[in-house]
């Protein structure tokens, strides 16, 4: 683990960083796409740094509430953008309501829009892995294979890995639907289901994994239900393809 980088006599976090560095590419890699789909370039980016900005302020916000007997003496960590501490859920419901507000008022379309944003997502899945890595917060359970990583003094499964796979895995499938595309949304469903799929599994592999009263991982039953609603919703899109190619050949 990388928690801090120094520089001089200046120490900044590494999480921070790969935050902040990660929000601009995940902006640029949306804006290639919306332009690759022929979508409005703009509108679809302003979507997209609106949802981010919303995000992150809603996670910190809500971080801060959870968390204030630790902020109460020192306000200006509040608004320090390179300190750690975010609320994933929070970030998650603001960043999509502020998406979904936006998109209606620019009119964008909800299927080709989502499209463009995938790509967007994965990658930033992929700095939120990095960044949770570097800063130390997730660690995998222990392990004796040959690619475990020390975490202080304990061998475990590099979790945070196995996540950038999936990611990347979710990228190839996007690259190839582009190219193989029949109808709008299906670039961003396939790409839902890799990546549901793997955090199914890797999950079981993560020890700090939040669970129900019973033992049941509540990331498994998350990724399960998307894996299940996805497949029944593309499998229902390619049906209707299928019929529409047939009438008109008829």
């Amino acid at each position: 683990m990388f928690p801090s980088l120094n520089i001089g006599g200046l120490v900044l976090p590494t999480a921070g960083l790969v935050y902040i560095l990660g929000a601009w590419l995940v902006l640029s890699v949306i804006e290639r796409a919306a332009n690759a789909l022929d979508l409005d370039a703009e509108s679809t980016y302003g979507l997209a740094a609106i949802s981010l900005a919303a995000s992150f302020i809603g996670a910190r916000i809500l971080f801060v509430i959870f968390h204030w007997s630790a902020f109460q003496q020192n306000l200006i960590g509040i608004v320090w953008p390179l300190t750690s501490g975010y609320h994933f859920g929070g970030g998650l419901f603001f960043g999509a309501l502020a998406g979904i507000l936006y998109g209606r008022a620019k009119q964008l379309p909800l299927s080709a829009t989502l499209d463009a944003l995938a790509p967007g997502l994965l990658v930033a899945s992929i700095v939120v892995s990095l960044a949770d890595f570097l800063g130390g917060p997730g660690y995998g359970i222990e392990t004796s294979i040959p690619w475990g990583i020390d975490v202080f003094g304990i061998q475990r499964h590099p979790v945070q890995f196995y996540e950038i796979v999936i990611a990347l895995a979710g990228l190839l499938v996007w690259w190839w639907g582009f190219k193989h595309r029949r109808q709008e949304g299906q670039m961003f469903l396939m790409t839902l289901i890799i990546y549901a799929t793997g955090r199914l599994i890797v999950d079981a592999f993560r020890a700090n994994s939040p669970l129900t009263e019973s033992g049941y991982h509540i990331v498994q039953i998350g990724a399960l239900s998307v894996v299940l609603v996805s497949g029944y919703l593309l499998s229902r899109m390619m049906t209707q393809s299928d019929e529409h190619e047939v009438a008109e050949l008829s």
